[in-house]
């Protein structure tokens, strides 16, 4: 689930941090830079691990800071393909159910890998796993949010989020808003996965 991820940066350090030590300033520079970002094909960043090295630093004319070239290592949230995982449903809807780690909220899980036959019910907004019992009859399983849900990751997809250039006001809240830059997609059609509730007893 979580991988060390090594990157490079120009890490600026302005002026007010001179008088700590290079490397504690570095590293409270990078975590305000990166944790609880996603880098592009990299995934979500939690924490900086380490420093492997501080390469030569540098002023621009114009800029009191300083800026040092930085090789490091950053604790990443990005599961294996195929990883099961263990979370909450957030909500349900028509495009399947959504479902949260805590800390990452973008996984979905689409209605054609939930346990099968399963259906949307409106009312209660949840989606219904209809199990048959073996006996002719069908029993009612809901997808409750809330409920603690293990699931299998079966893809991924990053999506660039930076500006592409001058658009209209409401172009670009368009495209905030419809572009998520990392999301997991995942299956609970299989023995096993699914509402923890379901396999208890």
């Amino acid at each position: 689930m979580f991988i060390l991820a090594e990157m490079k940066n120009v890490t600026r350090i302005p002026p007010e941090l001179f008088n700590m030590k290079l490397n504690d300033a570095i590293a409270g520079e990078l975590n305000e830079k990166l944790a609880n970002k996603v880098v592009l094909n990299v995934g979500l960043c939690i924490a900086l691990y380490d420093i492997i090295s501080l390469k030569e630093s540098f002023i621009i004319p114009g800029d009191g800071a300083s800026h040092t070239r930085v090789n490091f290592r950053f604790i990443v949230f990005r599961p294996f393909i195929e990883e099961i995982l263990v979370g909450k449903i957030r909500s349900c809807s028509q495009e399947g159910v959504h479902v949260t780690l805590g800390f990452f909220e973008d996984i979905i899980i689409p209605p054609t890998a939930l346990q099968h036959p399963s259906k949307f019910n409106e009312t209660e907004q949840a989606w219904v796993w209809e199990y048959d019992t073996g006996d002719g009859s069908k029993h009612d399983l809901f997808m409750d949010a809330g409920e603690t849900i293990r699931f299998r990751v079966t893809a991924e997809a990053f999506n660039e989020t930076c500006p592409t250039g001058p658009t209209t006001i409401q172009d670009s809240q368009e495209n905030t808003e419809s572009k998520i830059p990392y999301m997991l997609t995942g299956s609970i059609n299989e023995p096993g996965l699914g509402l923890l509730t379901w396999w208890d007893n």
